[in-house]
């Protein structure tokens, strides 16, 4: 079917139920990808291809992140305007859990692209060490979501306060 025949009445919707369960990108360098995604930002790692891949998982899932040098080994970054991926997204539970995400990059000088309150998240953007996107967000409960006066969702970018998210303090002591 061509995707320009596709409307809302042609279209069967995916199960919602549905969920991306995992990203694996190409790295140049297998241990400074570890030691951003792991040392950084917190992840564990779960398992290792000898010198060349690395799975990295937030608790006990199997892996959230694939980290391989198969095709990339000493690589260099897509250039700009090519196609690829944007970014990847990386989901925290709680506000608290955001803003301890950014006491990890302020502890490690790594800087911020922006910084974004979206109405129904509120998200860091940065680069990780193979120039990929990373986003780190935190999604408001729904019934907090901005909607229109027809109850439809009314997303927005706004400058994302940074000093209120770093006077955050809940943390998740179950880790």
């Amino acid at each position: 079917m061509s995707s320009d025949r596709l409307t809302p009445e042609t279209v069967h919707p995916i199960d919602p139920r549905v969920r991306i369960g995992h990203v694996h990108l190409k790295v140049a360098d297998l241990e400074r990808s570890l030691r951003f995604y792991c040392g950084v930002l917190g992840f564990r790692l779960t398992q290792r291809y000898g010198t060349q891949a690395a799975f990295v998982a937030a608790g006990d899932y199997h892996h959230h992140l694939g980290l391989n040098t198969w095709e990339s080994f000493g690589g260099s970054p897509p250039p700009a305007g090519s196609t690829g991926l944007y970014h990847t997204a990386i989901l925290y539970p709680t506000r608290g859990a955001l803003a301890d995400a950014l006491r990890r990059l302020l502890t490690a000088a790594i800087p911020l692209d922006g910084a974004s309150d979206h109405g129904v998240s509120e998200a860091l953007y940065l680069r990780d060490p193979d120039d990929n996107g990373v986003e780190l967000y935190w999604d408001r409960p729904p019934a907090e979501w901005p909607r229109n006066p027809a109850g439809q969702l009314a997303m927005y970018s706004q400058q994302l306060n940074l000093k209120s998210l770093l006077e955050e303090t809940e943390v998740d002591s179950s880790v």
